[in-house]
């Protein structure tokens, strides 16, 4: 029986959203003039709530104003692994570090799934402690260069779960042959609570509690 903890990041184990702080930390890092485009992406994500664009493409639109369609990822490296550093140091739940700590003690395979971007969730997830990630992948993962352009599916609400199943089918893992724990803070990883053996609510906000409240899932306030 494979044991697996699947973590949500933003909010769940950090105690505020990664994915802003990100654009504009890099953009200082790389191009500080690229700061006077930040009401353009503040645009960008009203067209999101306006439902003009998708989730993904607002992601997709606000990297090439803050990072570039296109960067080196030799350049830009050394500014994610800062950006690892400040998060550690400033946006983790000590909760979170404790229980999963205990969830290693239990013998689980320690997974993060977040819609955040790979670019940065795996050095994060690497200094947690963590042992796989699944997240929202650059169309250009594997080569010298970093696009702005999503790969595949953006790690969300079901796709989310299409994607930790994906992930398991690839490393040989039947459902049938999983205890799964799953911890969020959003509605939007119902799917995959739904999914888990046991599913915690962490954090959660209200949506999210009042939906525990109905499936019987524990909530945690880390």
């Amino acid at each position: 029986m494979h044991r697996i903890a699947i973590y949500d990041m933003d909010r769940t184990i950090t105690v505020r959203g990664t994915y802003t702080a990100f654009l504009i930390h890099m953009a200082r890092s790389l191009a500080p003039w690229r700061l006077v485009l930040l009401p353009a992406a503040v645009l960008v994500l009203l067209a999101y709530v306006l439902r003009l664009v998708s989730r993904g493409r607002a992601k997709e639109l606000n990297q090439t104003l803050l990072m570039g369609h296109r960067v080196s990822r030799a350049r830009i490296m050394p500014a994610v692994e800062r950006y690892a550093d400040k998060v550690m140091a400033e946006n983790i739940r000590p909760g979170a570090l404790a229980r999963i700590a205990q969830d290693k003690a239990d013998g689980c395979r320690l997974v993060i799934a977040s819609a955040s971007y790979r670019l940065y969730v795996e050095p994060i997830a690497r200094r947690l402690g963590f042992d796989d990630v699944i997240a929202t992948d650059h169309f250009s993962q594997d080569v010298d260069y970093i696009r702005a352009k999503i790969a595949g599916e953006n790690c969300y609400d079901v796709a989310k779960l299409r994607m930790i199943e994906a992930w398991m089918a690839g490393q040989g893992i039947a459902r049938s042959e999983a205890h799964i724990r799953a911890y969020s803070d959003h509605v939007t990883d119902a799917p995959m609570l739904d999914f888990a053996d046991e599913g915690f609510a962490a954090n959660p906000h209200e949506p999210l509690s009042k939906l525990a409240a109905l499936r019987g899932w524990p909530v945690l306030h880390w």
